[in-house]
């Protein structure tokens, strides 16, 4: 299918694929979620490409999920219809990028929040510019149990994800690093090309070698309960739409919220 909100290249056995909402701040409407599903599902059955880079045009990786159109689109979704919606379109293609047979790198500048954050640590490796920060304010924005995935334990620890989730504060790329979620930081003028020299590294490697021991590394997690963890923390955030807080944040609307969630990241930060 051809592609708006993403765009892709592909050289030596790499497939680059680049959120294309710069405007936006690469946030993720139904378009973008979409179609980099299908990118990825596309590349994975490629049997040329050996690593998947996800970047991302302009100044930010992602801002997490378009609001807007979700307000404007599925304001008024029963609990059955937004259950499935974010299932599908936000837990089910989170857990498509984790299980991709092939290994993945997100590619990280600017902002990575929320949704962003999701995303980002659903591949296999991290490289971020030195401006990158990450965050999810959901909790202070919109009074929901933090976003759909909780992998923020699993990436950064149990006590610096609970410090992140509690204040809504930034964690910066160094911050990041120490705490084991990403595994290169670089200026941002070196960003691409450290991201590109990492992924022919790995392309380089006997390509059913490298999916046998993701295919085992990923069990590890799942023997340790990672994906026990994640599925039960889905209905919590389901069921956390239906409290008075969630409620009362979303009839004092989607400016309102996005101002909490901002504050809430500055004085965090």
């Amino acid at each position: 299918m051809p592609y708006e909100a993403i765009l892709e290249r592909t050289q030596r056995g790499v497939r680059r694929l680049m959120l294309n909402r710069g405007a936006y701040r690469n946030a993720q409407n139904r378009q973008l979620l979409a179609e980099l599903d299908d990118a990825m599902i596309s590349a994975e059955r490629d049997p040329d490409i050996r690593v998947v880079i996800l970047g991302a045009e302009g100044d930010h990786f992602s801002a997490g999920h378009d609001l807007k159109e979700a307000q404007r689109d599925r304001r008024d979704l029963t609990v059955e219809q937004r259950w499935d919606w974010e299932e599908e379109f936000y837990l089910g293609h989170c857990l498509r990028i984790w299980d991709l047979k092939k290994p993945t790198i997100a590619e990280v500048q600017g902002a990575c929040i929320s949704a962003g954050f999701m995303v980002a640590n659903m591949c296999d490796l991290i490289v971020a510019s030195d401006d990158a920060y990450f965050a999810d304010p959901v909790t202070h924005s919109l009074g929901a149990a933090a976003v759909e995935l909780l992998v923020h334990p699993w990436a950064l620890g149990v006590r610096k994800a609970k410090e992140m989730l509690y204040t809504g504060g930034r964690i910066s790329a160094d911050d990041a690093l120490a705490a084991g979620m990403v595994n290169r930081v670089v200026p941002r003028c070196d960003l691409t090309a450290t991201t590109d020299a990492l992924a022919a590294q790995i392309a380089a490697a006997p390509p059913f070698g490298i999916r046998l021991l993701k295919r085992s590394i990923n069990r590890t997690l799942d023997i340790q309960g990672f994906r026990s963890s994640i599925q039960s923390h889905f209905d919590t955030h389901e069921l956390s739409h239906e409290s008075v807080e969630f409620k009362d944040n979303a009839r004092r609307g989607l400016s309102s919220a996005i101002a909490a969630g901002r504050a809430a990241s500055e004085v965090g930060s």
